[in-house]
């Protein structure tokens, strides 16, 4: 069979469809589709993608519906990344692939929830959203036939683990469990960079997450457009829009900054990009792997200007009494779920409990942790109610 033709030219260091390492369990490949599109198409179609709908992208302790969620995040990173992959050269619906599944991982809650989960999970190997992600593609989502997960490509696997660079070697941390069991029987190389494809995901999301978190920040009154004025790239970017546009309505004015914001960031990054790439003369994939460094980056000018909006980002926002106090809600939730799941299985679902070996068993910890990161916050919410007095759950003042 001959695989479908790519839509658009593929610069030579991109991965190549049609020289793609295949799959864990072999499968005969779409007459239709490309085999990454194909990943793309089983990543939309699966349970933990439907369930982003329904999580926290950051927790806002605000009422709305029109702050994002880890759905609607996926979507813009994707965007994001598919626009930066054209221009570049790259593989699109390998990038696409990527950023729609680089969120499946993470728990109910955003961040506030990883973090309790990785702290009563400490004995048990901690719990890392990168590794959760691992799981779900590879072990949790049950659809298929002859399989577990969806048995992706290895290089859209290859990107998922490793989009923020290698995982062994002398400046990396210690491995997640879940990681190095699979790798056990699939090898992806946890010593290489990735494809420039998932390089390009990685950033995306940075850019996207940044400043998406500026809108919805604003939005929710956490701070005022004249507290970014102080900031490097921000403050020249929110006069810059009040010199072209006197007098524009404030939600203009924030769409126009933050688009702004984000097309020098993505300028950028394709400025620097192409410099490395011709620094680099990598002439495939291949060589993009062994280089030994990230080819895929923003210059150090966006680096330090990228650091400044994290660290305001996190002062104003992210430190803000109204989601820290969200967040230690959040955090017992998570916390209470986890020991009453621990002290009896018998609680989780049938399809959980079954598979459940004992309080103190690993292997049970590990189910429990799977069954509380799939949550979405409201199902955590009415788990938390059903199993436990309703004034000790987290009430219904967040909407999102």
């Amino acid at each position: 069979m001959t695989l479908p033709a790519q839509p658009y030219a593929l610069a030579p260091y991109a991965t190549r469809p049609d020289q793609s390492r295949g799959r864990l369990h072999p499968e005969t490949e779409s007459p239709t589709r490309t085999p990454y599109q194909r990943d793309r198409d089983r990543i939309v179609h699966a349970a933990a993608f439907r369930r982003l709908k329904h999580k926290t992208q950051v927790f806002v302790a605000h009422e709305g519906d029109n702050f994002r969620t880890r759905l609607t995040h996926s979507l813009e990173v994707a965007q994001i990344a598919r626009s930066i992959s054209r221009v570049l050269g790259l593989n699109e619906d390998l990038a696409e692939a990527l950023a729609l599944a680089h969120d499946l991982g993470h728990t109910p809650f955003g961040h506030a929830g990883e973090d309790a989960l990785n702290a009563v999970m400490a004995p048990h190997g901690g719990f890392d959203h990168n590794a959760q992600t691992l799981r779900i593609l590879t072990r949790l989502e049950r659809k298929y036939a002859e399989f577990d997960g969806l048995n992706l490509t290895w290089e859209t696997l290859e990107g998922v683990v490793k989009h923020n660079g290698p995982l062994t070697g002398p400046e990396t941390a210690s491995v997640p469990e879940p990681i190095v069991d699979y790798v056990a029987e699939h090898d992806l190389e946890l010593d290489t960079y990735p494809g420039a494809e998932a390089q390009v995901a990685a950033l995306a999301d940075d850019i996207a997450y940044n400043n998406h978190d500026i809108d919805d920040g604003l939005r929710a009154g956490l701070f005022l457009l004249d507290d970014l004025r102080d900031l490097p790239l921000a403050g020249p970017t929110v006069r810059a829009v009040e010199s072209a546009y006197p007098g524009l309505e404030q939600p203009r004015l924030i769409h126009e900054t933050v688009r702004r914001l984000i097309d020098h960031m993505v300028t950028d990054l394709l400025d620097e990009t192409q410099r490395r790439l011709t620094d680099a003369a990598a002439a495939s994939v291949e060589d993009i792997r062994r280089l030994g460094r990230p080819v895929v980056a923003f210059s150090q000018e966006m680096i330090s200007h990228d650091r400044a909006l994290r660290s305001f980002l996190r002062d104003r926002m992210y430190r803000h009494h109204m989601v820290q106090r969200m967040t230690a809600k959040a955090e017992r939730v998570v916390g209470d779920l986890y020991e009453a799941f621990m002290n009896n299985p018998g609680l989780m679902p049938e399809e959980w409990r079954g598979r459940a070996q004992g309080r103190d068993d690993a292997r049970t910890a590990r189910l429990v942790a799977d069954y509380i990161a799939g949550m979405t916050d409201s199902f955590a919410l009415s788990e938390h109610t059903r199993l436990f007095d309703a004034e000790t759950a987290l009430s219904g003042t967040v909407t999102l």
